[in-house]
């Protein structure tokens, strides 16, 4: 008798972005110093060297901010703005190199200093990739979450090292043209609703026709 194979649910990585700029720093200095030498990240993107520059940037501009200096809490912002960019960028390193293992997702998104979200068991997400009309064509379709909502989507060729961004779109489906038939490629898509960016959905892959 076989035994049933279990059934693996995907872990997510995410933020809890402060929003003060002194625990955004102590925040974003955290996952520095987890993802620091951990075998998991031998080379983050962004690097942890520019992550590190636009904390200590964003220091020099909260320390200007308290002390009134003319303009100082305009560049404040910027640089708030842009130590964020590169967390959400890391972020999106973070979930790549879990998805490469589901089984170890979990431990990999937690040693990197950031917060863990699973899907419920329960969850249901209905998210395919078919054949399109044409040779190259993939049609996309994803689950509605809202009445407003938009939806992002991704592709790889590479089995999720890299992904490839596709317009963004006000409807939960969409079509990917100019694909390499024969190739493998892995999809995935989240929504975006007034009240951020969702989880971005299972993979699906297919053969490209």
């Amino acid at each position: 008798m076989s035994t049933p194979s279990k059934t693996m649910h995907p872990s997510f990585a995410s933020l809890k972005l402060p929003n003060k700029v002194p625990a955004l720093i102590t925040y974003a200095q955290g996952i520095v110093k987890s993802m620091t030498g951990n075998v998991a990240f031998p080379s983050p993107t962004p690097t942890l060297a520019a992550v590190t520059e636009a904390i200590n940037e964003l220091q020099t501009a909260e320390a200007a901010a308290l002390a009134r200096t003319k303009g100082a809490v305009a560049v404040r912002n910027e640089k708030r703005t842009a130590l964020i960019t590169l967390l959400r960028q890391l972020r999106g390193h973070i979930q790549s190199v879990a998805d490469a293992d589901p089984e170890t997702s979990a431990s990999v998104i937690q040693s990197a200093g950031v917060a863990l979200r699973k899907v419920a068991v329960h969850a249901k997400r209905t998210f395919a990739a078919k054949f399109g009309p044409t040779s190259g064509s993939v049609h996309l379709t994803a689950e509605t979450v809202a009445r407003r909502a938009s939806y992002e989507w991704q592709y790889s060729a590479d089995g999720g090292k890299t992904w490839v961004s596709a317009p963004v779109t006000l409807q939960a489906k969409t079509m990917v043209l100019g694909l390499t038939p024969g190739a493998t490629v892995v999809f995935r898509s989240r929504a975006v609703t007034k009240d951020g960016e969702g989880d971005w959905s299972q993979p699906a892959s297919i053969i490209v026709k």
